[in-house]
């Protein structure tokens, strides 16, 4: 098995409310991935931008982008994961899908629903973290908010990847920066950040900073303009650096009896 795993991150400007449109765009990019990928990454809500009216969506969107992502990553033989709008049950869902090469998946409802945007009167909070195996990887994904809270990503399930779909606007980016390389200290994983550029329907603006982080808090790649950004990660890399400096042995367990 091969100890690395290469991943592609699209960085991209989205079409506000309109799955159809994004579905197009992002199929164009994925033209441009002709290296072997094992992993392609999209923002959080990459169909819709980050809409506070789900009901502006038709209910079937949510499958139809499901159905769009199991062809495309049997198409490029890669996963394919990001969040979009998700109607089930009557309720709405910030739901991140991560699709594997084979058309089965997995998905997670984002914890902390955006309060200050009042994402939290809208989506249904999700109550489960989700631990994937992929490739010899152990991947925890999150989405956007859920940066700011350490406690929710505190890697307590010795997983390698923490990855983060977003719509982080401009004025908070240095936040952004900031936070991704410190769960990557903090975990001592890669720590991953895929965020979208361009102006929303509400005028909010974003500036990308796409980035991936190693083990160590180091930079290993990052995006200011609309472009894929690719990545290596190294198994070996991880083992390492945790083998020579064992500070996870020292982790709060956050059992409080």
């Amino acid at each position: 098995m091969d100890e690395n795993l290469h991943i592609a991150l699209i960085q991209s400007q989205l079409y506000w409310e309109n799955p159809v449109a994004n579905r197009i765009s992002f199929s164009e990019k994925l033209t441009q991935i002709t290296s072997a990928i094992d992993l392609i990454v999209l923002p959080e809500m990459f169909t819709t931008g980050f809409t506070m009216q789900p009901q502006n969506i038709d209910e079937d969107e949510g499958l139809k982008t499901l159905q769009w992502m199991q062809d495309l990553a049997k198409e490029k033989n890669a996963a394919l994961a990001g969040s979009l709008v998700f109607q089930e049950n009557d309720n709405f869902f910030n739901r991140l899908f991560f699709v594997f090469p084979n058309g089965t998946y997995c998905t997670y409802d984002k914890k902390h629903t955006f309060t200050l945007a009042g994402e939290h009167e809208v989506y249904q909070s999700g109550i489960e973290k989700l631990m994937l195996e992929y490739k010899g990887f152990k991947i925890c994904p999150l989405i956007c908010y859920d940066l700011r809270f350490p406690v929710w990503a505190r890697n307590t399930e010795d997983y390698d990847v923490l990855l983060y779909v977003a719509n982080w606007p401009k004025p908070r980016v240095n936040a952004w920066d900031a936070l991704l390389k410190a769960r990557a200290i903090e975990n001592m994983s890669y720590c991953i950040g895929v965020n979208r550029i361009g102006i929303d329907g509400l005028g909010h603006e974003y500036v990308g900073h796409s980035a991936v982080y190693n083990v160590l808090g180091e930079q290993v790649a990052y995006s200011e303009k609309e472009e894929i950004v690719y990545a290596r990660l190294s198994k070996g890399h991880i083992e390492k650096t945790r083998n020579k400096l064992k500070f996870l042995n020292d982790r709060d367990a956050f059992n409080w009896q």
